[in-house]
């Protein structure tokens, strides 16, 4: 659908035959940013959440997991404010008005403020691990289970919990110092709005939020000795203005209202037309992820292997992610001397090795932050092609897994998958589908997380009606093998083995 400003975007002034328009009511914009850690996009969208064309921003950083366990936040903010700035350097709003601002931002970080506002810690993301030690005080010290079927968070070195007490363990003077506990989003829009608050859907994924009463698990908040004065108030809706400091700065935007700040995973699933039970989205980045979003209440079982947060406060986001993904088939890449297009010459799982993709540790399915990478079975006669597609089939498995884990919550679901990793990888694409032994279709939107954030926000302000409406638009469809998929079971098992071998209880 074209956007109803599309003729219009070229233009600095607004041309004769829109006078008219402008001298009346001008169309409604929405600024939607995208806070990556791999960058940060801005965009502009229409009333019907089209992008307006040409009106979109990216800066990139390119940096390996480990390169962004920790992030300076002030320089983030200033990545944010610049391409903020850069994209309205052309004008794009001016034969429109700029009405509502919707963020998408990563997450499970967090960063400490002190009584200023101003930073004590760097932002920690969910790849900083150091809290991993501390993961087994929280197993002796809490049920596990309990606490993941009240917060949707295992315990894990990725969430709050573990952070918190590693960071109070370490006794130093930030500690001290630390008045408020903010993930990046909320950082983000205390310099921005001026507003120290959080919203449902970025509280729910630092494992101390209640998923069913939509508050801070306040039991398990006292039980870890966290000052409840320390979280920011959580709030079910927005409608703040930028300080004047940015107003100033911005006069297109000094009238745009914060309307919705959501996980960018929600967003994800949302932007790209999967926001029901029947689609279960796949992405592929420097990470991994399937999830299912939908209208509804958390699930009374959720399986071990899976987390599950908010999108809002009346759609839950369940499913598994993976600190391996389009990462690790980089390094992959990197490393070893092998022509690519002689892996679809490979038959499936031929090589005898067995692949445990942990170079960043593991989240889903078993959450061992402390699991390390492994090739099993190397030969002397073993290939660098067959080490690569090894390596595609290991991460095809994990993905299996959490698969299985959400056909008990969407079941029959269609698989959608999106991510540059996958796009750049039809071998890998087939791979997936054959290990899944369900056709898997790819397509989606290119920024699904910018559009995401602004479908919420419009449904929001009452601009969009339903959301499920949104269809997940199919570039191309991978077909299984089921006679492949018959044979990648014995490499499953395999992997399922050695993994129980090395980190079972």
């Amino acid at each position: 659908m074209s956007s109803v400003l599309d003729d219009l975007v070229d233009e600095v002034e607004p041309a004769p035959n829109i006078v008219s328009v402008m001298a009346g009511t001008k169309p409604a914009l929405l600024l939607s940013i995208d806070v990556g850690t791999s960058g940060v996009r801005a965009a502009l969208f229409d009333e019907r959440a089209q992008e307006v064309t040409g009106a979109q921003v990216r800066s990139r950083r390119s940096a390996a997991v480990s390169g962004f366990a920790e992030l300076d936040p002030d320089q983030l903010v200033d990545e944010v404010v610049k391409t903020i700035d850069e994209l309205l350097t052309y004008h794009f709003h001016s034969a429109a008005q700029i009405e509502f601002i919707a963020i998408s931002a990563f997450w499970h970080s967090l960063i400490g403020i002190d009584a200023a506002g101003q930073h004590t810690t760097a932002v920690l993301t969910w790849a900083d691990t150091r809290a991993g030690q501390f993961v087994k005080d929280l197993q002796r010290g809490f049920d596990e289970r309990e606490i993941h079927a009240r917060t949707g968070c295992r315990f894990h070195p990725s969430y709050w919990p573990a952070k918190l007490l590693w960071l109070k363990n370490e006794g130093n003077e930030r500690f001290r110092n630390t008045q408020c506990w903010l993930g990046f989003a909320e950082y983000l829009c205390l310099r921005l709005f001026g507003e120290n608050s959080t919203s449902i859907s970025m509280a729910s994924a630092t494992g101390l939020f209640n998923q069913r009463e939509c508050d801070w698990d306040w039991d398990f908040v006292d039980q870890l000795g966290i000052s409840p004065d320390t979280l920011p108030t959580i709030k079910t809706q927005t409608n703040t203005r930028l300080s004047d400091d940015f107003a100033l700065r911005w006069p297109a935007l000094a009238e745009a209202r914060l309307v919705t700040v959501v996980g960018d995973g929600a967003a994800n699933n949302i932007g790209a037309g999967c926001s029901t039970k029947d689609k279960i989205a796949l992405m592929v980045g420097t990470s991994g992820a399937m999830r299912v979003v939908f209208q509804g209440e958390p699930v009374d079982d959720l399986a071990p292997g899976l987390w599950s947060y908010r999108a809002c406060q009346r759609r839950v986001a369940i499913g598994g992610a993976l600190s391996d993904g389009g990462g690790l088939v980089q390094w992959i890449n990197e490393s070893l001397n092998f022509v690519s297009d002689e892996i679809t010459a490979l038959e499936p799982d031929s090589h005898g090795l067995t692949v445990l993709p942990f170079w960043s540790g593991e989240r889903s399915t078993g959450w061992r932050a402390e699991a390390c990478g492994g090739i099993f079975g190397l030969r002397q006669q073993t290939t660098p092609v067959e080490i690569a597609r090894a390596v595609l089939e290991s991460i095809a498995y994990r993905f299996a897994l959490i698969a299985r884990a959400l056909d008990a919550i969407a079941p029959n679901a269609t698989i959608a998958a999106s991510g540059n990793a996958l796009r750049s990888s039809p071998a890998w694409l087939q791979i997936i589908a054959d290990v899944l032994g369900r056709p898997l279709l790819l397509g989606g939107t290119a920024e699904a997380s910018s559009r995401g954030a602004a479908l919420l926000a419009l449904e929001a302000v009452g601009k969009i009606a339903n959301i499920e409406e949104e269809t997940f638009a199919v570039d191309q469809v991978f077909e299984p093998d089921m006679t492949r998929h018959a044979r990648y079971q014995q490499g499953i098992a395999r992997q399922e083995e050695l993994y129980d071998r090395l980190y079972g209880n």
